[in-house]
């Protein structure tokens, strides 16, 4: 059975750093595209960042570009997002999420989800 289970998030201060893992099973993890969403509260599902199955195409949103890195180890079947520099307006539930080898920026085209990581930014 596919499942994701992200780890990483907590509560930090403003300016510091975080590094979220989603761990896959059950899929062939090379065969997936991987993004990461967050849920603010109050608010819809935005998109962060994804990867190609091949991490040869990475996209980010605007409000996370140059702060946030996407990467991928497919030995380990694990996806990181590596957050620095963070503000209180990325309080969210962080999840992953993965489809099948082409990255895309729309949650609708995911097929498997986790079930998310807490991540609050104090000011």
């Amino acid at each position: 059975q596919e499942q994701l289970v992200e780890s990483g998030g907590g509560l930090v201060q403003a300016g510091d750093s975080l590094r979220l893992a989603c761990a896959a099973s059950g899929l062939t993890f090379n065969n997936y595209a991987m993004g990461w969403f967050r849920r603010a509260p109050g608010k819809e599902r935005d998109f962060v960042a994804t990867i190609s199955s091949s991490g040869g195409t990475i996209y980010y949103a605007d409000s996370v570009k140059g702060r946030f890195t996407i990467s991928r180890d497919n030995a380990k079947n694990t996806v990181y997002l590596q957050m620095d520099s963070l503000r209180p307006e990325d309080t969210a539930i962080y999840y992953c999420a993965a489809r099948w080898m082409t990255a895309t920026m729309t949650s609708q085209d995911y097929l498997y989800w986790g079930q998310g990581t807490q991540v609050t930014v104090s000011s």
